[in-house]
């Protein structure tokens, strides 16, 4: 991994921002309330996996 004094200010900046977005979305995952008998793992409305254990759901 090279060290981040070599790269252009503009990498510089992109590397903070994103580590700004990092901190704030981490923020807002802590406050948010946690979901009773949710299903795990990914959101299938996002990702589009629509079963479990082998087996379609519907809701």
């Amino acid at each position: 991994m090279s060290n981040r004094d070599d790269l252009p200010d503009a990498a510089k900046r992109a590397l903070a921002e994103a580590e700004e977005r990092r901190v704030a979305r981490d923020a807002a995952m802590k406050a948010a309330p946690k979901e009773l008998g949710g299903r795990d793992g990914p959101d299938p409305a996002r990702y589009g996996d629509w079963e479990k254990k082998g087996i379609a759901i519907d809701f």
